[in-house]
């Protein structure tokens, strides 16, 4: 499909393009008051148009994923609760604007396909049995599945360790589809929080699914357990929306380029993720 780009801004005054969303008037070195940044401008009918003259937007996100997704004393925070604030920024509005909605796994493509949510943004793996109910930009990040244990197993080291045993995941997962389709014997719950009680008493031997979802659960309760293992499959984490609707993928599409080109993506990852694992350059955005 030939892509239409869209303007993300009107020009100022003087003719330099504004990225970010509305700025107050405020007073320059020389005294003088400073003009606002114009606000952005997007076709008429388009999603971001509506969004943007709503002036509000409303995000589903992971509350109970330590790093990327987490209900904190002052609200969401971690590293896809950032890349949603970018996004918003864009359509220019402010982080007090956001409506934060907790989006479990099994939850995702019902609450973008009713309308619930305008995007979903919650360590959201891009594959083909998704895109045929809702569309991904993205991806955002690249991780992995890998394996939560108790800190003192060393039994456990592989995937391979896990054939025949019981291991806790998601309803609606990636990662619990690929332990089943391993041979695990896969205990389900609706949150990965859910799953240490059932590692700590010995119901389950291991907790599976991404690494960075695992790195932040290990930190939160630091010494009780580990991460083992390399990561055996990959998991692009994209932003879910609405089915064909491709100006809005595109639009996004854009914001994740620029804000990966001019730093804020490393920025929001050093400020949360990165307190606990490396930053990875984020991935190409796929144009399909």
């Amino acid at each position: 499909m030939k892509r239409t780009r869209l303007a993300l801004v009107a020009f100022a005054a003087a003719g330099a393009l504004a990225l970010g969303g509305c700025a107050s008037g405020g007073t320059d070195a020389g005294g003088e008051t400073a003009t606002p940044e114009p606000a952005p401008t997007f076709a008429e009918g388009s999603t971001m148009a509506a969004l943007a003259e709503a002036g509000t937007i409303t995000i589903g996100t992971k509350f109970d994923q330590p790093l990327f997704g987490l209900n904190g004393p002052n609200g969401p925070e971690g590293f896809d609760v950032e890349i949603g604030k970018i996004i918003a920024s864009e359509l220019g509005i402010s982080e007090d604007n956001i409506e934060w909605k907790e989006a479990v796994s099994a939850n995702r493509e019902p609450f973008i396909q009713n309308g619930e949510v305008d995007i979903v943004i919650a360590t959201y793996t891009i594959n083909d049995k998704r895109k045929e109910v809702v569309s991904f930009a993205g991806p955002y990040y690249l991780a992995g599945q890998s394996i939560l244990v108790l800190a003192d197993n060393d039994d456990i080291t592989s995937e391979d360790d896990l054939v025949g045993e019981p291991v806790c995941s998601v309803t609606g997962s990636t990662p619990a589809a690929n332990l089943e389709a391993l041979g695990a014997e896969v205990l389900l719950t609706d949150t990965y929080s859910n799953c240490l009680e059932p590692l700590r008493n010995g119901s389950v031997v291991a907790v599976s699914t991404d690494n960075v979802i695992l790195a932040g659960l290990a930190a939160q309760n630091e010494g009780e357990f580990k991460v083992v293992g390399e990561p055996f499959t990959e998991e692009p984490y994209g932003i879910g929306l609405a089915l064909d609707d491709t100006d809005f993928r595109m639009w996004i599409n854009d914001v994740l380029e620029a804000a990966a080109e001019d730093g804020r993506y490393e920025d929001a990852w050093n400020a949360t993720a990165g307190t606990v694992l490396p930053f990875v350059p984020a991935p190409a955005v796929d144009r399909y």
